[in-house]
């Protein structure tokens, strides 16, 4: 099987208030904040891109208007332009992003869960697709997504999730008696795997998740699916990282301005 990931939709999660994000999400949607010179819902999206994926579907809730707006304007945002103050004509001349991407902007509620999020506007935007990808506005990686993706067809089942190893928070030190004979300043947990909440499914997952406003991805419909023994896991052990605090968005951050981001290349 060998499915376009051009025709495949990718329901972003942008609804949520970012509340550990505090300083930058009392003014905008968590997706909007800044890495680099980019809100890192672009990022996201431009990770897709790379691998074929070109269709987006933005599931909006909290400040729902700004990401309309940013996309809205998006030509005028990286480009210049000329505008007639009379007729209001305007005329757009480079662009530094030239981009085929379809994006539709799904308002899914203001307090909504994820699942809910997820269920709304896959009922209006999925289509005739038989494939689609979910993931949240706020975690990056280098993973090849569409190796996932092929592994998710080859695999035969509802869903595949994108495992990682997680960063731990905190040194670690090895020691002989009294002595340190290894330090490691934050060790990735080699043996363990969360979530890195990039996932793939067949559209019969639909009917795991309802448009109830407290129906959440992560609870009912995922546990459910992976006791159906419909949940396969595509293990990935390079770089992920997910933007849960300021401090976590200054690591991402330096990363772009160091030309090092390894999901920019």
């Amino acid at each position: 099987m060998n499915l376009d990931p051009s025709q495949v939709p990718v329901f972003i999660l942008c609804g949520g208030m970012g509340t550990r994000l505090r300083e930058e999400t009392e003014f905008r949607p968590k997706p909007m904040v800044p890495i680099g010179q980019h809100p890192i819902l672009f990022h996201i999206m431009r990770i897709y891109a790379k691998h074929g994926f070109k269709r987006f579907v933005l599931c909006l809730g909290f400040k729902a208007d700004l990401i309309k707006d940013y996309f809205a304007s998006f030509h005028l945002r990286n480009a210049d332009f000329t505008i007639n103050l009379r007729t209001n004509a305007v005329k757009v001349h480079e662009l530094t992003q030239d981009l085929d991407w379809e994006v539709t902007l799904a308002y899914t509620g203001e307090l909504n869960m994820t699942g809910s999020r997820v269920a709304q506007a896959a009922r209006k935007y999925l289509g005739n697709a038989e494939h689609f990808a979910v993931t949240y506005g706020d975690g990056l990686t280098d993973a090849n997504l569409a190796d996932e993706f092929a592994y998710h067809l080859t695999r035969g089942k509802i869903g595949t999730v994108l495992g990682v190893n997680p960063p731990s928070r905190f040194g670690e030190i090895k020691l002989a008696g009294d002595q340190v004979v290894e330090f490691c300043e934050k060790p990735d947990i080699a043996d363990t795997w969360i979530n890195g909440g990039f996932f793939f499914f067949h559209r019969k997952f639909c009917n795991y998740i309802s448009e109830d406003p407290g129906c959440v991805l992560e609870r009912e419909p995922l546990v459910k699916l992976a006791r159906d023994g419909q949940l396969n896991v595509y293990r990935h052990r390079g770089f992920w990282a997910c933007m849960d605090t300021q401090r976590d968005r200054e690591f991402l951050s330096k990363l772009v301005e160091s030309g090092t981001a390894p999901w920019l290349r």
